[in-house]
């Protein structure tokens, strides 16, 4: 199947389903010696991409109106089990941080509007929530799981990004850090190479499934040029890089970037080494790769 554009509802659940099988704890994020928790911050942020949405109730939404405040945007659906899950959390944290926070809820539901208007007032969601359009899904990378809360500081730049089900605990811990307020933890800051935009999957010296040890640090930087330089053919139009950061499930980058892996660390060979003769030419006919494509493109 080629991937086009944002994920369908179907692929959503499938995410969800495989990403949801791990739960993480605030406990276990990178604690210190002395065994306080430690957050993780963008050291040089980018500023969210901004939109224009009507909510549910008929109002207008935007990021800019809520400049100043501290922002947790969600990508949720109604179908999603953990999405349900946190809603209580969020409802508490927007009712704790009154005036100081501002949460939002983007659906990529596949049900309707009413349906969700539903669903929205009778679990007593006291924040915004308007429907994800397609545009603002792939500016916010193409969201690939279910779900996805980008968190923004007071001036509206993106400094994490948490995919799937977490402790609200660690929510609370980096709202009440970035609103300056006390807390028990320890602030780590990180230079974003993808985990919050694929744009910056250039600065990135690692991916996801991606064996880089026998490489040399000569070699280590033509494979990542290239990872950088060559799209990845699985309907994602990212590059290698992005593709790896995005979906480490896609088999179609995984194999491209161990092929380069093994180009890059192959010996030269030898100038002494026989030329090899050019096979003979195949009849059109004949040839294994001539067979008809279905609908003018192969099937994946």
């Amino acid at each position: 199947m080629i991937r086009t554009g944002p994920m369908p509802p179907s692929a959503f659940r499938l995410r969800w389903f495989l990403t949801s099988l791990f739960l993480f704890s605030f406990s276990a994020a990178s604690p210190a010696q002395d065994n306080q928790p430690t957050i993780r911050l963008a050291r040089n942020p980018d500023r969210a991409a901004d939109f224009n949405l009507t909510t549910l109730d008929g109002k207008p939404l935007t990021l800019a109106a809520a400049r100043g405040k501290v922002i947790f945007l969600n990508f949720w659906a109604t179908w999603c089990g953990p999405c349900r899950a946190e809603v209580p959390e969020l409802v508490a944290l927007q009712d704790k941080y009154k005036g100081r926070l501002q949460i939002i809820g983007l659906s990529v539901d596949d049900e309707d509007a009413d349906s969700i208007k539903q669903f929205v007032a009778e679990n007593g969601i006291n924040y915004p929530v308007a429907m994800a359009t397609s545009d603002i899904r792939i500016q916010y990378g193409g969201i690939p799981a279910l779900p996805t809360a980008f968190l923004l500081d007071t001036e509206g730049r993106v400094v994490q990004k948490h995919i799937c089900l977490w402790d609200p605990r660690l929510y609370e811990t980096e709202i009440r850090a970035l609103l300056g307020l006390p807390i028990d933890a320890k602030v780590e800051t990180f230079v974003d190479t993808g985990e919050i935009f694929l744009k910056h999957a250039d600065r990135a010296t690692e991916l996801p499934g991606v064996d880089l040890s026998t490489l040399t640090r000569e070699q280590k930087k033509i494979a990542l040029h290239r990872f950088n330089a060559e799209s990845c053919t699985c309907g994602c139009k990212f590059t290698l890089a992005q593709c790896r950061i995005w979906d480490s499930a896609c088999a179609v980058s995984k194999a491209a970037t161990e092929k380069i892996v093994a180009q890059v660390s192959a010996p030269p060979a030898s100038p002494d080494a026989p030329e090899k003769s050019a096979p003979s030419p195949v009849p059109p006919s004949t040839h294994p790769a001539a067979q008809p494509l279905l609908g003018g493109r192969s099937k994946k």
